[in-house]
């Protein structure tokens, strides 16, 4: 009882897009993951570079020789209030501050999720009083508390 006039896709045509479909997915999503955690890792150390700046300007100015903590940082305005919160967490990095005193800092960044799929980043970094930014593969998702010798600098 077909009509000659019925229009429409027949179901194997519907599969085979399906498929087409399901193919390029396959090949996409990896891809875009991986441009994710990039991003993510570009931003952490960018704005570990504005946690540097931020600590020279402190000791310069408000601190008297003295390095600040990140909620000095905040209240003078040299760092934004998303990288200062209390959770200390942009783009997927956790960010910490440790040792603030009269002769060092250190600054670090961990991903919030260091493995797997869903990663947010595969790199730890740190920068200290010395300007030099520092990366290592990411152990743990708990930011370090000194630039040690396991770090080396970003680029090298």
């Amino acid at each position: 009882m077909m009509n000659k006039n019925q229009k429409g896709f027949s179901l194997i045509e519907l599969l085979i897009v399906v498929a087409i479909i399901g193919i390029i997915a396959a090949i996409a999503i990896p891809n875009l993951l991986a441009s994710r955690r990039a991003a993510n890792e570009g931003s952490a150390q960018q704005s570990l570079r504005t946690i540097s700046s931020a600590e020279a300007t402190y000791y310069a100015t408000v601190g008297n020789g003295t390095y600040g903590a990140m909620t000095n940082l905040v209240g003078q305005s040299l760092v934004d209030s998303v990288l200062g919160s209390s959770a200390g967490s942009k783009s997927g990095y956790k960010f910490v501050i440790t040792g603030p005193s009269t002769t060092a800092f250190a600054a670090a960044a961990a991903p919030t999720v260091n493995s797997g799929v869903t990663a947010t980043g595969t790199r730890d970094f740190c920068i200290d009083q010395t300007g030099v930014l520092n990366s290592r593969t990411s152990t743990s998702t708990t930011p370090a508390a000194s630039c040690d010798s396991t770090f080396a600098p970003v680029g090298n």
